[in-house]
């Protein structure tokens, strides 16, 4: 009944006004030039003087999307409005475009249209429209929980250091980075957090606060719901938390495996700090963008495995980005079933529709043609450079799966491969299956899609 429900209303408003996919998409590029013009704004920056254009673009497109790349050191070329502004837009890029416009709605006691309540579903990746505005309740109060609590451990650590105000903005600033999995920080010299890399306050903090955030909000509410109870979860639920499970102990393993004896990553740290460092790094690898290890000195087996870990990224409804553990997810039990010669799916007493699969191989496949696109499009600009073709395409998937990680040294890359990054951190956070909808002219009635036509099997491998 719900899904006829919503499915109607989506009807009524695809013949009212533009798509909802084309609305998430416009409202992020609108918060991105607002963002722009705040960011080159004079009062941004430390020299008084604006920043330029470009710089302006690719940082709003960067805390927007909770990427992370950065052409100008976030804590010492803006001034207290200009990190306020990234902050701001960091927070509401994590959260999500709809989910912070209906807050301010609530705020206001705007009432919530049906056209809003659709937008929302689609921002959330849900189905059904009743009890959405109680659940951004819920997913809000929830963030905000989180981020402040973070923020109180780091002040243990912050105030002694840099005193009472600029302490509490650096707690407050890293929580909500870290949450939101964005990856900016405020430590200055482009170090990342590489100074407290043996520090377990800050740096397990961080990595709690991101997986938190890279987990999803409906799996944090049957958390809480269910009571850690693993049986009364959903299918999503239980695959993102195997999922995760698996990619943060494989990271960890692969990592301090590749990096045990590497002097300019865990090489002269000690056995525990070692093993700190290397699941931090396995961590970050899957959207946060912080280091604790410089990135461009990991091995290349290092480098490919974060490049894949990139790639996948965090989980739905999150907010991280990449392709997501539940796609990768379903398409390794579609292989599975395959092999073992099986007509359907069935995992946990549950099926898998097939559409679930068609929708993850098409995620996947324009996800890898767009990272593609940009390693060869970066490889062309920075073909005078020393770099390899493992850092740009580390550099390319660290944009499209929103990371931040950079092995490539962003602000030395050329002002075309910094411009070319933009429009994939866009694409990254927007999602490619959303964005495709977004652009195609997709006539869901049309009376081609009502014809059959003769089957014939082409041949495979």
């Amino acid at each position: 009944m719900h899904r006829k429900l919503s499915d109607n209303a989506k009807d009524i408003l695809s013949k009212r006004s533009i798509r909802p996919e084309r609305v998430l998409a416009l409202g992020f590029f609108c918060l991105i030039v607002i963002g722009t013009v705040l960011l080159s704004l004079p009062i941004s920056s430390v020299t008084r003087q604006s920043i330029g254009l470009h710089k302006a673009v690719f940082t709003a497109t960067s805390s927007v999307c909770v990427t992370g790349l950065i052409v100008l050191d976030t804590g010492t070329a803006f001034t207290f409005f200009g990190r306020m502004v990234i902050l701001i837009l960091i927070q509401i890029g994590g959260l999500g475009l709809m989910i912070f416009a209906t807050l301010v709605m609530i705020a206001l006691g705007r009432r919530i249209s049906l056209r809003n309540r659709v937008l929302i579903r689609e921002s959330m990746n849900t189905t059904g429209l009743s009890g959405l505005i109680r659940l951004i309740k819920w997913f809000s109060v929830m963030a905000f929980f989180f981020e402040l609590t973070g923020a109180i451990i780091l002040s243990f650590r912050f105030i002694p250091l840099y005193g009472l105000v600029k302490g509490i903005e650096n707690s407050v600033f890293h929580s909500v980075s870290a949450f939101c999995n964005a990856g900016f920080d405020l430590f200055g010299g482009f170090r990342s957090i590489t100074q407290f890399s043996s520090d377990p306050l800050v740096v397990l903090t961080m990595a709690t606060l991101t997986i938190l955030g890279g987990l999803g909000f409906f799996v944090l509410l049957e958390i809480y719901q269910n009571r850690m109870h693993f049986s009364k979860f959903s299918l999503h639920s239980k695959l993102v938390l195997i999922i995760t499970a698996t990619l943060l102990l494989l990271g960890l393993i692969l990592t301090v495996s590749f990096e045990w004896d590497n002097p300019d990553t865990l090489g002269g740290m000690t056995f525990l700090d070692k093993l700190m460092n290397g699941f931090f790094q396995s961590v970050t690898m899957r959207t946060a963008g912080f280091s604790t290890i410089n990135q461009a000195t990991l091995t290349d087996s290092s480098k490919l495995i974060g490049i894949l870990f990139m790639f996948i990224g965090a989980s739905p409804a999150s907010t991280g980005g990449g392709v997501k553990t539940t796609t990768i997810g379903v398409l390794i039990l579609m292989v599975f079933s395959i092999v073992r010669a099986h007509d359907s799916v069935v995992i946990f007493g549950k099926q898998i529709p097939i559409n679930v699969f068609k929708r993850a191989l098409t995620v996947v496949l324009i996800s890898v043609f767009i990272v593609i696109v940009c390693a060869c499009a970066l490889s062309l600009a920075e073909r005078d450079s020393e770099l390899t073709m493992i850092d740009l395409l580390f550099e390319s998937t660290s944009a499209f799966g929103t990371v931040g990680l950079s092995s490539a040294n962003t602000p030395s890359l050329s002002q075309f491969s910094q411009m070319f990054l933009i429009p994939v951190m866009f694409f990254g956070r927007v999602g490619p299956l959303t964005l495709a909808f977004a652009l195609a002219n997709r006539l869901e009635h049309n009376a081609k899609n009502r014809l059959h036509y003769p089957d014939e099997k082409p041949m495979i491998g």
